[in-house]
């Protein structure tokens, strides 16, 4: 099997963009133990509703920066059920919709940021519909000022796969107190073979949760179906032990 590393083209044809925001996150804060401090982007589940919480709990979850550890680590623990096991979750992982305004034209699929696609939905059902594995692709609340605004959908992208060490000589572990590992992206990646899911065609690389990883079925859909206008693919070496 093959893979790609999603990106944008240096010539898109469309020209959409929006601000950018979701619902809820969780807080960024300052780690006693690995001393990051912020949140990351590029990290966001767009299915989690916090809605049911009381509004007072919910402004917790409003963009901002958290000072009390403790408090983040509550705020965490409280939403970790609702999110796919196994995950992490860092200071700024984003939770519901994403919203704001929106602008310009919109092609089938578009990586306005590199962390982040979305989708028209005709061409979601078109690609559910080839077989393609673990897609979810949740409605967003962007605003457009014109008549007839597309339907855009964002992926929910689960993190899975590493790095090679060939690629990655040290690799650091995730701290033990926040979750994340302060972690470049080699100039030529390499990925490791024993680490890549079977059971998703899209996904996010967990070693970089910016970088988005699509399968060869993934790719070939997408060609197939002229969807690549607006995306690029960059192939990948896969590397066993």
């Amino acid at each position: 099997m093959r893979f790609y590393w999603l990106s944008t083209p240096p010539s898109p044809r469309d020209s959409g963009g929006y601000t950018y925001g979701h619902t809820w996150s969780l807080p960024g804060v300052a780690c006693p133990v690995c001393n990051l401090s912020g949140g990351t982007a590029a990290n966001a589940y767009p299915s989690v509703d916090l809605s049911h919480l009381p509004a007072q709990e919910q402004r917790k979850y409003f963009a901002r920066f958290e000072e009390d550890f403790v408090e983040f680590e509550r705020l965490r623990e409280q939403v970790r059920p609702l999110v796919p096991s196994g995950i992490p979750l860092w200071p700024g992982t984003a939770f519901g919709p994403l919203h704001g305004s929106a602008w310009g034209e919109f092609g089938p699929l578009s990586l306005i940021h590199a962390w982040e696609l979305l989708i028209r939905r005709e061409p979601f059902e078109r690609l559910q519909a080839e077989g393609l594995r673990g897609l979810k692709g949740c409605r967003t609340a962007l605003r457009f000022r014109k008549k007839n605004p597309p339907e855009l959908l964002e992926m929910e992208l689960v993190p899975r796969g590493e790095f090679h060490s060939d690629c990655l000589p040290e690799r650091p572990l995730p701290c033990p107190k926040c979750e994340r590992r302060e972690l470049k992206c080699p100039d030529e990646p390499i990925l490791d073979a024993a680490s890549l899911p079977e059971d998703q065609d899209l996904f996010r690389l967990a070693g970089f949760l910016s970088m988005i990883i699509a399968t060869e079925r993934f790719v070939d859909a997408v060609r197939r179906l002229s969807y690549e206008q607006d995306i690029a693919f960059r192939e990948l070496p896969v590397r066993g032990a």
